[in-house]
């Protein structure tokens, strides 16, 4: 409803007045110009030269993925053009051990979790994930340390593989996109640094990703997270298609891990596949295996949650371990499940004869760090954001069983804490099926739209104004009342609106648009107003993208 018309429909809670906040002579660093998405200030010279040869390629980040490319069909995309980029290379996927991650959610943090195990028994460990929150080194991580590889190790190797990859890019006709390059690249510093392991998370499905060059030979094992209802279109158009689509990651006698829970047709298809392959199944979320969240504690001014992790697999291989008092910096009942799943991978890389012990395991799953995934700001961070003592969660959820597991995640560590969310989403995303859960969540005061580049590039944007409106839509299919305006009219409403709203008896949900700056400034004076003796928090969510544009603001 529009403000106009709002008290005509209020009917719950007194709504109270928060003080208004001065925009016009406050700024902070997320006033200033954003940056590009592909690099952080300190890359842009040393990067300049791989950069403006990756963006002269086709870029689906930007873009939008095509119908189908990612089905194991006519219309997939082309594996055996990512075969001769890599013979260009001298085929460097042959030349490690790789373990392969594919699903809807939790990829990277599984990778994560897995590569920080790898490092703590002393393994050299390459990882390739995407997207990056601030700079596209984050995409691999080399050697024992875990850190984006070093501009100058990067641009080095590039330069060294430049006139190979031309070879290629020109007989490919122009075909090749940027994701298949840097791919090829990372395989290729991978082989040069002759780590012992490479975790991979897939691009996009699994059967046409240009990760899917790995042979059953130099495959350790292979993973699959979960399946839900992202890259639709890509991948099929249904649930079913894109169990498919990421079933082709599995490969012959190599074992299959199984986070979950799935869908018991789902996860039939995943089995029936592995079966066929010959691959022993090794399932996270079999029914003799416990993993329970205990409690939360703080540690450096940042929240921990405490769990045990209990494994007990007797099925195709046989498997055990337990961790009690285990400290994840990853939050949420869904980071401890892809805690399991990579603790279920260690376990099946241990069976195969590699050295790692639980100790290992624990300092691993401890140690494991996602930028942008359940990340809460430090003090410091807050304030260097121009807002002291502000409580600042970043968390990149974009699809509606990641906002669910956001809105569990807050209700575990801060049940009763007072919430305004910051919001900006890709076009291709389904806006209304993210909304409802964070709706549903309680406590929300205000809901503030804006808008950041997607890969760099606006085409992907959505608007504040349509964000907004799938939220409406969901607000009034659900009941929610909510105040619709922007951030003048909520600043020139002034005491006539709110004693009306007194004398109402109401209150309801704002929906503001505006920019990023404001609605961080906005969010936490309305929550230092509101929440007093409650614990407040400004969640910023709805993309990597805009989790990329906080940071950066730091980082500075």
């Amino acid at each position: 409803m529009k403000i106009s018309s709002v008290f005509l429909s209020l009917i719950t809670l007194p709504l109270q007045r928060p003080k208004i906040p001065n925009f016009a002579n406050s700024r902070t660093l997320l006033d200033s110009p954003r940056r590009p998405f592909s690099t952080t200030l300190s890359d842009n010279s040393e990067l300049k030269e791989l950069m403006e040869y990756l963006n002269k390629l086709k870029n689906y980040e930007k873009s939008g993925v095509p119908v189908g490319a990612g089905t194991d069909s006519g219309d997939g995309f082309d594996l055996d053009r990512m075969r001769r980029l890599l013979q260009h290379l001298g085929n460097p996927q042959s030349k490690f051990k790789a373990v392969h991650i594919a699903g809807t959610k939790g990829k990277g943090s599984t990778a994560a979790f897995l590569s920080s195990i790898l490092r703590a028994e002393g393994y050299s460990v390459g990882c390739y994930t995407s997207p990056h929150i601030q700079t596209i080194r984050e995409r691999i991580t080399l050697g024992r340390t875990g850190k984006p590889v070093s501009a100058k190790a990067l641009i080095s190797h590039f330069q060294k593989t430049k006139e190979n990859l031309d070879t290629a890019v020109e007989l490919e006709k122009g075909q090749l996109s940027h994701f298949e390059v840097f791919t090829a690249i990372a395989f290729s510093l991978f082989a040069e640094e002759k780590v012992d392991f490479a975790v991979i998370e897939t691009g996009l499905g699994g059967a046409r990703d240009a990760t899917n060059v790995i042979s059953s030979s130099d495959l350790a094992t292979s993973i699959i997270t979960n399946i839900g209802e992202e890259h639709l279109s890509a991948l099929g158009g249904t649930l079913e298609s894109i169990a498919v689509a990421k079933s082709g990651i599995i490969k012959y006698g190599r074992p299959l891990v199984l986070g979950g829970p799935f869908l018991p047709h789902i996860e039939t298809i995943l089995r029936d596949k592995a079966l066929y392959m010959c691959s022993p199944v090794v399932s996270a979320s079999d029914s003799g295996n416990k993993s329970v969240l205990r409690g939360f504690s703080r540690a450096c001014d940042l929240p921990r949650q405490l769990c045990d992790i209990q494994l007990l697999i007797e099925r195709d291989l046989s498997l055990f371990i337990e961790l009690f008092d285990v400290k994840l910096r990853l939050l949420g009942s869904h980071q401890l499940q892809n805690a399991a799943t990579a603790t279920c991978a260690a376990l099946c890389l241990r069976h195969q004869g590699w050295s790692l012990s639980d100790a290992s395991i624990r300092a691993g799953l401890e140690c494991a760090v996602l930028l942008g995934r359940s990340q809460f700001l430090t003090s410091k961070e807050a304030e260097m954001l121009g807002l002291p003592g502000a409580t600042i969660l970043l968390d990149g959820a974009h699809t509606k069983e990641s906002a669910q597991a956001l809105v569990n995640m807050i209700k575990m560590t801060f049940p009763e804490s007072r919430l305004v969310l910051v919001v900006a989403m890709a076009n291709d995303k389904d806006h209304l099926g993210f909304a409802r859960p964070l709706l549903s969540a309680g406590c929300l005061e205000a809901v503030y739209f804006t808008e950041v580049d997607i890969a760099g590039d606006s085409s992907r944007t959505t608007s504040a104004s349509l964000l907004k409106d799938s939220w409406i839509q969901a607000s009034k299919e659900m009941g929610i009342n909510f105040l619709d305006c922007n951030t003048e009219e909520y600043e020139s409403l002034g005491d006539q609106y709110f004693k009306s709203a007194q004398k109402t008896g109401c209150e309801s949900i704002l929906f503001v648009e505006g920019s990023l700056a404001a609605a961080m400034r906005f969010g936490n004076e309305i929550l230092r107003n509101k929440s007093k003796s409650q614990c407040g928090i400004a969640v910023v969510t709805g993309s990597l993208h805009i989790v990329s544009a906080v940071l950066g603001s730091i980082d500075g």
